[in-house]
């Protein structure tokens, strides 16, 4: 095998026989009768097993020697396999050598097979040791990798301070924490925040957003399976839940998960377990989890869409970030942010906002709250052909923050059911289509239309 080891041993006639025995089983051997070159030695070479004697001078049967350099070995490098090489006298001094670390230990006279096996055996050891240790060292550049240097949310605003306020207080707890508010105010942000503030902070997260993935696929994304489970299960698969232990698993738009699932989350949060697809043998798991969703689950478990012990279980602690219209000059803040992050990608120097344009954000609703506003600060600075940004630089579509809207005598029920209606002839019938966009289920969907049928 590919592979180098040392032999120390005091005797002339052991160190030729075992050198010739195994320069055939090793790419290098090397030979050593006594200690005073054992660790530059190791160091100099590489070494992967070191086959260690267990006394070196002539009279000394201790055993002392042997399991103070078996030690010094392992300070020095804790993936080299250590095997004792003793005479029967000594095995309960081998013995005492494995419980120090060594991998085994060889008798003398030994059996050239048993010998051969034994260093096969702790050279592949050594190899998963080896693995292990780069495996530590990516997954502990990847944490620091994912880890935020500085703090992620922008805002000095009342409504961000008190949003804050409580993400610090409840972030040194383990509780499951539920963060509602509108699509794009900055959810998946404030889980990060909480994470960060966590004492988990050292461990990963794992974000699932859960209106991208199909319904097929729920259960094995976030379980994992076994191979086999189903046709196109050629090999076993960990689950988001099992990569994110120890750390934070941060759920998406939970509001999409379906029925089925929803018992089985619920299962998995209350065993602290879960089981794969496939299998039916528990795994222990350690998470925090956060969740998240821009629908009324109060509104969907009045329907049916989503368990009222679900929503109980996950939402221990509830935090509403607040739109971006609530925010105040928080608008301006963030506007400067995004403004030199497309400055530096877009090579526009120089590039400002003027009092206008301020006051023109300012006023707009923003019902996309900060993903418009960095969508629409891109789009500015990649069109700008002056050093000012404009009134005219903004294109927004959207309704003023003070601009009235003649809602007549209609009631919220009358106007859902006309936008229904209009959406459903906008999409020309295609009824997925419509609850896609107006971000509800089809049951949700037919049970609308069923009501407007019967007035």
């Amino acid at each position: 095998m590919k592979g180098k080891i040392l032999i120390l041993d005091d005797s002339k006639s052991v160190l030729t026989a075992l050198e010739m025995l195994l320069q055939t089983e090793f790419e290098y051997v090397y030979t050593l009768q006594n200690t005073s070159c054992l660790m530059s030695t190791i160091q100099k070479h590489h070494i992967d097993i070191v086959l260690l004697d267990m006394n070196f001078k002539a009279g000394i049967n201790t055993g002392n020697e042997g399991i103070y350099w078996l030690n010094e070995i392992q300070k020095h490098d804790p993936t080299i396999s250590v095997v004792m090489i003793t005479a029967y006298g000594d095995v309960a001094l081998a013995v005492k050598a494995v419980k120090e670390g060594a991998f085994d230990f060889i008798l003398k006279p030994w059996d050239n097979n048993k010998l051969i096996s034994t260093l096969h055996a702790s050279m592949e050891l050594r190899k998963s040791k080896i693995e292990n240790v780069a495996l530590a060292k990516a997954t502990h550049n990847l944490k620091q990798e994912l880890k935020p240097t500085s703090p992620m949310i922008i805002g000095q605003s009342d409504p961000m301070k008190k949003v804050m306020e409580m993400v610090k207080k409840v972030a040194v707890t383990d509780a499951n924490i539920f963060i509602a508010g509108e699509n794009g105010t900055g959810k998946e942000l404030i889980a990060r925040e909480i994470h960060r503030y966590s004492k988990r902070k050292n461990e990963i997260m794992i974000s699932v957003d859960m209106g991208a993935i199909s319904e097929s696929l729920f259960e094995s994304e976030l379980f994992g399976h076994t191979k086999g489970s189903y046709t196109d299960a050629k090999e076993e698969r960990v689950g988001k839940f099992e990569t994110a232990n120890k750390g934070t698993l941060f759920l998406d738009e939970i509001g999409n998960l379906p029925l089925p699932l929803q018992a089985k989350l619920l299962t998995s949060l209350q065993n602290r377990t879960i089981v794969k697809l496939g299998s039916n043998i528990p795994v222990p798991i350690d998470i925090r989890l956060i969740s998240a969703t821009n629908k009324n689950l109060n509104f969907m478990i009045s329907d049916g869409l989503f368990r009222k012990d679900l929503l109980y279980r996950i939402n221990t602690i509830t935090i509403e970030v607040p739109p971006l219209r609530e925010r105040g000059t928080d608008i301006l803040l963030l506007a400067e942010y995004y403004l030199h992050k497309y400055i530096i990608k877009y090579d526009k120097y120089g590039l400002k906002i003027n009092q206008k344009a301020q006051k023109k954000l300012l006023k707009y609703s923003w019902p996309g709250n900060v993903r418009e506003l960095q969508h629409c600060i891109e789009k500015a600075v990649i069109l700008a052909d002056t050093q000012t940004l404009s009134e005219d630089s903004f294109t927004l579509t959207g309704a003023s923050s003070n601009q009235k809207i003649d809602l007549g005598n209609k009631t919220i029920e009358e106007m859902e059911n006309e936008m229904i209606l209009a959406c459903i002839k906008k999409e020309k019938g295609n009824l997925s289509a419509v609850a896609k966009k107006l971000g509800i289920t089809r049951p949700t969907l037919y049970k609308k239309l069923k009501k407007i049928e019967d007035l």
